[in-house]
């Protein structure tokens, strides 16, 4: 019996998306791909900068989330940033959509190619303003400080 080769998992990131929402729960759900795109995907040609999540006719879509066919199985122009259906629970996507009509935003935040299906992680947010943006690097950058200072110490 051949074994299977052990695939490293890839996470693509929504680095930017810890940034600029206040994020609350996170959910697990699926995607709707062709077969060239979860062979990219599973290389890690994939990104979620500028991507987000709409509602249409009562299900997710993902859009303008970009696969990419750098050495991989060929992909059209077109079909590299076309929307996505995401597959969840219909309990899940009206909680989703509860939280989408009272003025939040659900954003991608990584796409989870381990397993036998790539999965996209989501979390419902709210956008901060300017000044929380602000609050945050100068936390990050306090906090940089004292454990320089702490190794430092040492």
């Amino acid at each position: 019996m051949v074994k299977k080769k052990s695939a490293t998992s890839k996470v693509i990131s929504n680095r930017r998306a810890r940034f600029d929402y206040e994020l609350g729960d996170s959910l697990v759900a699926g995607l709707e791909l062709t077969g060239a795109e979860v062979k990219n995907l599973r290389m890690g040609h994939g990104q979620l900068r500028g991507a987000y999540i709409t509602v249409k006719d009562g299900e997710l879509w993902l859009i303008n989330a970009s696969v990419n066919d750098v050495n991989g199985a060929l992909i059209a122009e077109a079909d590299q940033t076309r929307a996505r259906r995401l597959l969840a629970k219909r309990r899940e996507i009206n909680a989703l959509i509860d939280a989408k009509q009272q003025g939040r935003t659900i954003v991608p935040l990584e796409l989870l190619t381990g397993g036998r299906f790539i999965k996209l992680r989501l979390a419902i947010g709210l956008g901060k303003k300017k000044y929380d943006k602000r609050q945050t690097i100068k936390k990050r950058d306090e906090q940089r400080s004292i454990n320089a200072a702490l190794k430092n110490h040492r």
